[in-house]
């Protein structure tokens, strides 16, 4: 089983920056794809961006350029690293795994966490 757990949301100004990060369980976190998404009140879950086990990034159009997602494989854990934010990034923020063999989706995740608040006001 894998665990995860998300942290660093709160409320913001518009223009500023929030790192979140996600704490991982698992013996083999290293290997693990790992995938960042956003859900706004009343909208469907949206795609942000993930990370290979291999360190290799892929973002949504709406977030590329601000949002930057690492990990960090000796502390079990993935970072999303938010700047220049708007008001339209306030969302629940969740993290979520997908460990071998993979869904072969850069979609769909096995394992997610309970989310973190993000505010942006203007």
């Amino acid at each position: 089983q894998v665990h995860l757990v998300e942290s660093g949301g709160g409320l913001v100004q518009a223009g500023g920056s929030l790192r979140l990060s996600c704490a991982v369980s698992g013996r083999i976190f290293s290997r693990y794809d790992m995938g960042w998404f956003r859900q706004a009140p009343g909208k469907e879950r949206e795609f942000v961006g993930r990370i290979s086990w291999s360190g290799g990034t892929y973002y949504a159009d709406s977030v590329k350029g601000r949002f930057t997602i690492s990990r960090d494989n000796a502390k079990n854990t993935v970072y999303l690293q938010m700047n220049s934010l708007k008001p339209e990034d306030t969302a629940v923020y969740y993290c979520a795994a997908d460990p071998p063999p993979y869904t072969g989706s850069y979609y769909r995740y096995d394992y997610w966490g309970q989310g973190t608040q993000v505010t942006v006001s203007s």
